[in-house]
């Protein structure tokens, strides 16, 4: 190698990167002790920036394409620089390139519950988990904020600062969504949009912004989710009396298919409880006592009354028969209302649990004596 060679050897003509890594956020171009020969060529590909470093400040910021490193095109660095042997002098500067495509499928969860109020089921404790999509929209203050002089930046530093980030602002998007617990589901997209607008403005200053955010799943904690398990089983069941009879049959089928030894006995005792079951449901359900048709007196025959429907009755409450209907059960005090209302006559038929037919008021005791006593005639005088 001649002399001129190893001179050359010290110069960088081409500083570029090609990532294969993909999860570099930051890559520091290893210069080492060589420098950068002026009018170099400076490669930068889509989904990149490159970022000058001189002497700890940032110098310049290069976007995609083709340049050539002269002072002309660094003016930043051109003052920064002493320039020993003039403007076409080499230069040592550390050169950083910053991926700014999508960085898919980062994830991210919460170790503990976030507590919220639930209209429905009151205080509850949510945890969710999804992904998420991170961009680098400014590689100078990502470099001032979070870098350094970090040679190899991935995401996995920042990932766990991404994460807190994000759970500290779950909490708050739930609870200003006002959405119940049941309907999270149905608003997750929404929800995530938003989240996604809110740490893109938080993380703005750090150059950092979140173009997609995915809530794959809410959940409950295990033993409330079992609660509601069994409140949908029974909501799925209906008819539980339904239900255990359908099982009882399914019992004795399953000890019908396994003759001798304990099955006989149990599917003996299964087929008895059943058969107790239908026997009960096919029974007719017990009715109180209802009057019999009210015969109309001679005297008034519109006062007849139809059959009133099963109701309650009690020894001492009465049916009455008032303008061809039928009234009560009516107690002492209702009685007495209807007489002092004239609506209840001696002549007026009633009726009572234990009485074999409609009776006039005046010839039963208990409503005989509602009604005031009525003088004999006088005696005619001497």
């Amino acid at each position: 190698m001649g002399l001129m060679d190893a001179i050359r050897g010290e110069f960088i003509d081409i500083i570029e990167f090609l990532d294969d890594s993909r999860d570099t956020l930051v890559w520091r171009f290893p210069r080492h002790d060589n420098e950068i020969k002026n009018g170099a060529r400076l490669v930068v590909r889509e989904g990149q920036q490159a970022v000058f470093v001189n002497e700890g400040e940032i110098a310049d910021v290069f976007g995609p394409g083709t340049h050539s490193v002269e002072t002309k095109n660094l003016p930043i660095l051109s003052t920064l620089k002493g320039w020993k042997y003039g403007f076409d002098s080499p230069f040592k500067a550390e050169v950083y390139f910053v991926g700014t495509r999508q960085y898919t499928d980062m994830k991210w969860g919460t170790q503990n519950p976030v507590t919220l109020r639930d209209a429905e089921f009151g205080m509850v404790r949510l945890r969710a988990f999804g992904t998420y999509a991170l961009r680098i929209t400014d590689g100078a203050k990502l470099l001032r904020e979070l870098v350094g002089t970090d040679p190899q930046f991935r995401t996995e530093e920042v990932s766990e600062f991404l994460r807190q980030s994000i759970v500290s602002q779950l909490g708050t998007a739930l609870a200003q969504a006002n959405v119940p617990m049941l309907d999270l589901a149905a608003n997750q997209q929404g929800i995530a949009d938003q989240l996604a607008l809110t740490l893109s403005e938080q993380l703005g200053s750090m150059g950092i912004e979140i173009p997609r955010f995915v809530i794959e799943n809410i959940s409950l904690p295990k033993e409330v989710e079992e609660v509601l398990d069994k409140r949908t089983s029974m909501g799925v069941l209906g008819n539980l009396d339904q239900y255990a009879k359908f099982q009882a049959a399914t019992a004795i089928g399953d000890a019908a298919n396994n003759p001798g030894g304990a099955g006989e006995g149990v599917g003996l005792g299964v087929g008895v409880a059943l058969g107790q079951q239908m026997a009960g449901a096919l029974a007719p359900q017990a009715q109180p006592p209802a009057p019999p048709p009210a015969a109309a007196p001679a005297a008034a025959p519109a006062a007849a009354a139809a059959a009133p429907p099963p109701l309650p009755t009690t020894s001492s409450a009465f049916f009455v028969a008032i303008g061809g209907q039928q009234v009560g059960p009516l107690d002492r005090s209702e009685l007495q209302e209807r007489v002092a209302a004239g609506e209840l006559t001696r002549e007026t038929l009633v009726w009572r649990d234990g009485m074999e037919a409609w009776t006039p008021a005046s010839d039963v005791a208990e409503i005989r004596a509602l009604f005031p006593a009525t003088p004999p005639p006088l005696p005619p005088s001497a």
